[in-house]
């Protein structure tokens, strides 16, 4: 399996002014991520609003965006879903477009059990030879990943990992000591990225990777290298741009901020819209007082 990375933005999805996926687009924005400390990006995930993108938008996604990225950077597919088959003939379809991963969203709206849970990834994970990472988001699926549902998915090979985007550090905590050797703990929510690697997580899957990743690398450079009060202090002059970057659901915030520095990216798909007045002017602020690392050339 080859090296994921630490530092891994959760891309959006350019969409022309029509509202097509911008493939040319989407192929600069991957590689200014990469050239702004990113290790790699995740596509067609909750940023990329994979709930509106068809199959084939996706999959003509992965194979785009893998030729001009190549091996400079780490390809991971958004191939879950709430139904376990859709999610595996997905997963095996991104297997063959020659991404390097997926991501396994908990299944929405149906409500499983946590052995419906386990069921689930299990299946996929038995269908595939690609490195698995779980991705539990409760704010969106209802449904909670339990740790003890982790650490048992973790016994599994090819489940690599974990985005772990539910903000519950007791929880994530017990992940981290109770999962198998290796198994990867990524934070999901920008916020929580050093807290928990203080707790021996990882890194981050993040959004606001887009405009700050080298910022970011740093901050996790500085705390891996043993300059804590460094990366503190990065990462308190950042918390205001991860804070904001949610003033309204995500992706319209990053997508808002994007098109604002320059970097066309178009509006988002309904049922998402651009933001309202206040929140528009509370990105804008944001941006001013931010260094931008992403290369708009």
């Amino acid at each position: 399996m080859r090296e994921l990375g630490r530092l891994i933005t959760a891309m959006v999805t350019p969409f022309d002014a029509s509202g097509k996926v911008d493939y040319e687009q989407s192929k600069k924005l991957a590689l200014a991520c990469l050239a702004s400390g990113s290790d790699g990006v995740v596509l067609s995930g909750t940023t990329g609003e994979s709930p509106t993108l068809t199959h084939e938008e996706e999959l003509k996604l992965y194979i785009e965006v893998k030729s001009v990225v190549g091996k400079r950077g780490s390809i991971i597919a958004g191939t879950g879903s709430n139904c376990t088959s859709e999610a595996v003939e997905a997963t095996q379809q991104a297997e063959k477009a020659g991404v390097d991963a997926c991501l396994l969203v908990t299944p929405y709206y149906n409500k499983p059990s946590q052995d419906g849970l386990y069921q689930h990834f299990k299946t996929i994970a038995e269908n595939t030879a690609l490195p698995c990472i779980l991705y539990n988001v409760p704010s969106r699926t209802v449904v909670s990943l339990a740790a003890e549902t982790v650490i048992k998915l973790s016994e599994i090979q090819n489940i690599i990992g974990i985005k772990e985007a539910s903000g519950n550090l007791e929880e994530i905590g017990k992940i981290i000591s109770g999962a198998r050797k290796g198994f990867i703990v990524w934070s999901g929510n920008d916020g929580d990225v050093l807290p928990m690697m203080k707790m021996g997580g990882y890194g981050v899957i993040s959004v606001a990777s887009h405009l700050v990743g080298l910022q970011m690398k740093e901050m996790m450079n500085q705390y891996l290298a043993g300059q804590v009060a460094e990366a503190d202090k990065i990462y308190m002059g950042l918390m205001p741009l991860f804070k904001n970057l949610f003033v309204v659901s995500n992706p319209v915030p990053i997508k808002y901020a994007l098109n604002q520095i320059g970097f066309r990216v178009g509006k988002p798909r309904l049922p998402l819209v651009e933001p309202d007045a206040k929140s528009a002017a509370i990105i804008k602020d944001t941006l001013k007082n931010c260094k931008i690392d992403l290369p708009l050339g």
